[in-house]
C-alpha cells in the first residue's frame, strides 16, 4: 500500500510513500528498544555531540528540505524557509539548556545520608505529528526526547511524510543507529502501535478528537503518559489604549500567516467599541499586503489550505456567522477558477460569540471581530471557549496585560504580540488545548522520569 502526497497548489502528486506492514513496524520498534539501550549509556555530552551532527543535515540541505514542505503542504517557500530557521532556534536553545535541566537535583546536606533526584530516560517515545508546521513540531519532542537519552519513533502526517523521512535520515549515520525512524501508517494502525509495551510516552498534535483517541488506547495497557498539542482558538483584545496600527499589522500576521493554519493563529479579535472603527479600517489596510499564489513564488504570502475539505467547512461557518448577524466585509469564500485550495483573505465584523465561527477551530486566513464595551467584557468572551492555547492583549498599560494575564484561562499570554513561540518558555496549553508541555526547561520533565536516590553513609 502507498500513500499520495497530494501538492495542494496544483493538485499534482508529490510522491507515493509505501506504508509500513506489520514486519517493518516490528523492526522499528525492535531497533528503537535496542538504540535505546546503547544510546542512554553515552555521556550527555556525548549526546550533544551527536545531535548536534544530526541538526548539521537540515543546515546542508536547507533548500531541498523548504522546498519539500511547500510542495507538500502549500506553505510559501519564505514561510518554509523561516520554519527550518525556527527549527534551528529551538534545537540550539534546548542543546544549550540540556546541561542544566538534565543534571541531578542535590537536596541539601542531611547528617548521615546522601540524596538526590536522577532525572532518568523514558525509553521509546512515538511521535505522532501534524502537517501544518511539519519540521518544527516534531523537532519540539524529538530534541530533548534524544538529549535526555531516548529514541524516537516518528509517525508524520500522511500530508508530509517526506519531511518524516527527512528529519530519520538527519539522525541516521550517527554514532548509534536507529535513533529516530520515521514511520508512514494509516490511523487505523496506530492503536496497536501506542498501546505496545515497548512505547514508553506518547506525543500527539492534532485535533481533540485525536487527542480522546490516542488517551484512550494509552490506556488500554499501561499506565504512560501522554503529550497532546489539540489547537486552540486564539482571541486577540484590542484595548482602547492600544497602538491601532501596530496592532492591526501584527494581528492580521498573526491571523494570515501560513494561512492561518496554525494552533496558535489569532482566530478571534474582540475590539473596544471606541476604536473599533480605526481598528478595522487599519486591519482592512493590512491585508492588502497579502499576495495568493504559487507557494514557490518568492512573491507569495498566503499560499493554499493544506487540506481540500476545509473550503466547504470554511464556507458553512462563514455564512453560519452571516446568518446569525455578522458582517462580511472580504473574502468568504474558496478562490474560484484556480485548481489550488485557496480561500479568500476574510473579514467579518460583529460576528457574534455563539457562532460556530467563535467557537470552532477555522485554521484558515479569517479574521472575525466583535465589538465590546469594555476590558471586562472582553475578558469575559475570551475565556468562552472549551479552547486554550495562547492569547493576546493589545494595551500600552503594563497593569492591565497583568490583570487580564491572571485571569485568562489560557497556557500563554502575549502582550503586544501573537502568534509566536520563545523557545525558554513551555508551550502548553488548557482546556481542550491539551496537556504537557513542549520546549523550555519543562519540556525535559515529559521526556525523563525521576529517580530518588537515598543513601546512608
Amino acid at each position: 500500500m502507498t500513500i499520495k502526497v497530494i501538492n495542494p497548489y496544483n493538485q499534482s502528486i508529490v510522491a507515493e510513500v509505501t506504508e509500513d506492514d506489520a514486519t517493518s513496524i516490528e523492526t522499528k520498534l525492535t531497533n528503537a528498544q535496542s538504540a535505546y539501550q546503547e544510546w542512554r549509556a553515552l555521556s550527555l555530552d556525548e549526546r550533544i555531540q551527536e545531535v548536534n551532527k544530526g541538526l548539521n543535515y537540515f543546515r546542508e540541505n536547507a533548500d531541498s528540505i523548504a522546498e519539500a514542505v511547500t510542495l507538500q503542504m502549500g506553505k510559501p517557500i519564505n514561510e518554509a524557509k523561516g520554519e527550518l530557521s525556527t527549527l534551528f532556534e529551538r534545537a540550539n536553545y534546548m542543546v544549550s539548556i540540556a546541561k542544566d535541566a538534565l543534571k541531578p537535583d542535590i537536596l541539601p546536606d542531611k547528617p548521615g545520608f546522601t540524596r538526590r533526584i536522577e532525572h532518568e530516560p523514558l525509553g521509546v517515545i512515538l511521535n505522532l505529528a501534524a502537517w501544518n508546521y511539519p519540521l518544527i513540531i516534531p523537532i519540539n519532542v524529538i530534541i530533548p526526547a534524544l538529549l535526555a537519552g531516548n529514541t524516537v519513533i516518528l509517525k508524520h502526517s500522511a500530508k508530509t511524510p517526506l519531511c518524516g523521512q527527512a528529519i530519520a535520515k538527519a539522525f541516521s549515520g550517527l554514532s548509534v543507529e536507529h535513533l529516530v525512524q520515521d514511520l508512514v501508517v494509516e490511523h487505523e494502525a496506530l492503536p496497536a502501535i501506542i498501546e505496545d509495551k515497548r512505547i514508553q510516552y506518547v506525543a500527539f498534535t492534532g485535533s481533540v478528537e485525536g487527542g480522546h483517541a490516542v488517551y484512550a488506547s494509552t490506556a488500554k495497557t499501561r499506565f504512560i503518559d501522554v503529550g497532546l498539542e489539540l489547537g486552540g482558538k486564539d482571541p486577540a483584545y484590542v484595548a482602547e489604549d492600544a497602538d491601532l496600527e501596530f496592532a492591526a499589522e501584527n494581528i492580521v500576521s498573526g491571523a494570515f500567516y501560513n494561512a492561518g493554519q496554525s494552533c496558535c493563529a489569532v482566530e478571534r479579535v474582540y475590539v473596544h467599541e471606541k476604536v473599533a472603527d480605526a481598528f478595522l479600517s487599519k486591519v482592512k489596510q493590512a491585508m492588502k499586503a497579502y499576495q495568493t499564489g504559487d507557494p514557490l513564488n518568492e512573491t507569495t504570502t498566503l499560499g493554499p489550505l493544506a487540506n481540500k475539505h476545509a473550503l466547504d467547512f470554511l464556507e458553512q461557518q462563514i455564512d453560519d456567522a452571516v446568518k446569525q448577524g455578522a458582517t462580511l466585509l472580504a473574502g468568504g469564500k474558496r478562490t474560484e477558477n484556480t485548481t489550488g485550495n485557496f480561500f479568500e483573505p476574510t473579514l467579518l465584523m460583529d460576528v457574534p460569540n455563539h457562532t460556530n465561527l467563535m467557537q470552532e477551530e477555522s485554521f484558515a486566513p479569517i479574521i472575525p471581530i466583535c465589538r465590546v464595551k469594555n476590558d471586562d467584557e472582553a475578558l469575559t468572551l475570551m475565556n468562552d471557549s472549551t479552547l486554550g492555547l495562547t492569547a493576546s492583549v493589545w494595551t500600552k498599560d503594563p497593569a492591565k496585560a497583568e490583570h487580564f494575564a491572571k485571569a485568562l484561562q489560557t497556557g500563554t499570554v502575549f502582550q503586544n504580540r501573537c502568534d509566536c513561540l520563545d523557545p525558554a518558555l513551555p508551550w502548553t496549553g488548557v482546556k481542550d488545548s491539551g496537556k504537557g508541555a513542549s520546549l523550555s526547561k519543562y519540556g525535559f520533565l515529559y521526556v525523563t522520569r525521576r529517580k530518588s536516590l537515598h543513601f546512608r553513609r
